[in-house]
Protein backbone atom coordinates (compact mmCIF):
# COMPACT_ATOMS: atom_id res chain seq x y z
CA UNK A 1 0.00 0.00 0.00
CA UNK A 2 1.39 3.18 -0.91
CA UNK A 3 1.68 6.58 1.54
CA UNK A 4 -1.21 8.37 -0.67
CA UNK A 5 -3.70 4.92 -0.64
CA UNK A 6 -3.54 4.91 2.89
CA UNK A 7 -3.98 8.80 3.17
CA UNK A 8 -6.73 7.76 0.99
CA UNK A 9 -8.34 4.92 3.20
CA UNK A 10 -8.00 6.40 6.25
CA UNK A 11 -9.61 9.60 5.38
CA UNK A 12 -12.60 7.36 4.06
CA UNK A 13 -12.85 5.86 7.53
CA UNK A 14 -13.14 9.14 8.70
CA UNK A 15 -16.20 9.88 6.79
CA UNK A 16 -17.95 6.83 7.47
CA UNK A 17 -17.37 7.35 11.29
CA UNK A 18 -18.92 10.99 11.07
CA UNK A 19 -21.55 9.80 8.62
CA UNK A 20 -22.08 6.65 11.27
CA UNK A 21 -22.54 9.27 14.20
CA UNK A 22 -24.73 12.24 11.92
CA UNK A 23 -27.08 9.26 11.12
CA UNK A 24 -27.18 8.72 15.26
CA UNK A 25 -27.68 11.08 16.89
CA UNK A 26 -29.43 9.59 19.53
CA UNK A 27 -26.23 8.55 20.79
CA UNK A 28 -25.17 11.34 23.01
CA UNK A 29 -21.47 12.15 23.43
CA UNK A 30 -21.59 11.01 27.45
CA UNK A 31 -22.41 7.51 26.17
CA UNK A 32 -19.46 7.78 23.42
CA UNK A 33 -17.46 9.06 26.58
CA UNK A 34 -18.31 6.73 28.40
CA UNK A 35 -17.74 3.35 26.24
CA UNK A 36 -15.34 4.19 23.78
CA UNK A 37 -13.14 7.41 25.92
CA UNK A 38 -13.89 9.51 22.88
CA UNK A 39 -16.65 11.76 21.34
CA UNK A 40 -18.09 14.32 18.77
CA UNK A 41 -16.14 17.10 20.41
CA UNK A 42 -13.11 14.45 20.86
CA UNK A 43 -13.19 14.14 17.11
CA UNK A 44 -13.23 18.06 16.32
CA UNK A 45 -10.09 18.63 18.46
CA UNK A 46 -8.33 16.29 16.58
CA UNK A 47 -9.76 17.76 13.28
CA UNK A 48 -8.66 21.05 14.16
CA UNK A 49 -5.52 19.72 15.40
CA UNK A 50 -5.05 18.07 12.50
CA UNK A 51 -5.25 21.36 10.52
CA UNK A 52 -2.96 23.09 12.69
CA UNK A 53 -0.47 20.47 12.13
CA UNK A 54 -0.71 21.27 8.23
CA UNK A 55 -0.90 25.10 8.78
CA UNK A 56 -4.27 24.69 7.45
CA UNK A 57 -6.47 27.63 8.32
CA UNK A 58 -9.41 26.48 10.49
CA UNK A 59 -11.78 28.03 13.62
CA UNK A 60 -12.83 25.28 16.18
CA UNK A 61 -16.54 26.34 15.11
CA UNK A 62 -15.73 24.90 11.70
CA UNK A 63 -14.26 21.70 12.92
CA UNK A 64 -16.83 21.54 14.78
CA UNK A 65 -19.36 21.61 11.94
CA UNK A 66 -17.26 19.64 9.83
CA UNK A 67 -17.68 17.07 12.40
CA UNK A 68 -21.26 17.40 13.84
CA UNK A 69 -22.90 18.32 10.33
CA UNK A 70 -23.95 21.63 11.64
CA UNK A 71 -23.37 24.36 13.71
CA UNK A 72 -22.41 23.01 16.85
CA UNK A 73 -25.11 25.03 18.94
CA UNK A 74 -27.68 24.09 16.42
CA UNK A 75 -26.75 20.29 17.25
CA UNK A 76 -26.53 21.11 20.98
CA UNK A 77 -30.31 22.50 20.51
CA UNK A 78 -32.04 19.61 18.70
CA UNK A 79 -30.45 16.81 19.92
CA UNK A 80 -28.41 16.79 22.91
CA UNK A 81 -30.13 15.99 26.30
CA UNK A 82 -29.41 16.44 29.63
CA UNK A 83 -27.68 12.93 30.92
CA UNK A 84 -29.60 10.89 33.15
CA UNK A 85 -28.35 10.09 36.65
CA UNK A 86 -27.19 6.65 35.56
CA UNK A 87 -25.56 8.19 32.31
CA UNK A 88 -23.62 10.67 34.59
CA UNK A 89 -22.43 7.47 36.67
CA UNK A 90 -21.12 5.02 33.98
CA UNK A 91 -19.43 8.33 32.97
CA UNK A 92 -17.98 8.57 36.47
CA UNK A 93 -17.33 5.02 36.46
CA UNK A 94 -15.70 4.40 33.14
CA UNK A 95 -12.93 7.90 34.34
CA UNK A 96 -12.03 6.11 37.64
CA UNK A 97 -10.89 3.30 35.52
CA UNK A 98 -9.34 5.02 32.76
CA UNK A 99 -7.59 7.05 35.78
CA UNK A 100 -6.37 3.89 37.79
Amino acid sequence: MTKQERLELEAAAFRNLVSHLNNRKDVQNIDLMTLAGFCRNCLSKWYKGAADDLEIELSMDEAREAVYGMPYADWKAKYQIEASPQQQAAFDQAQKQDNA
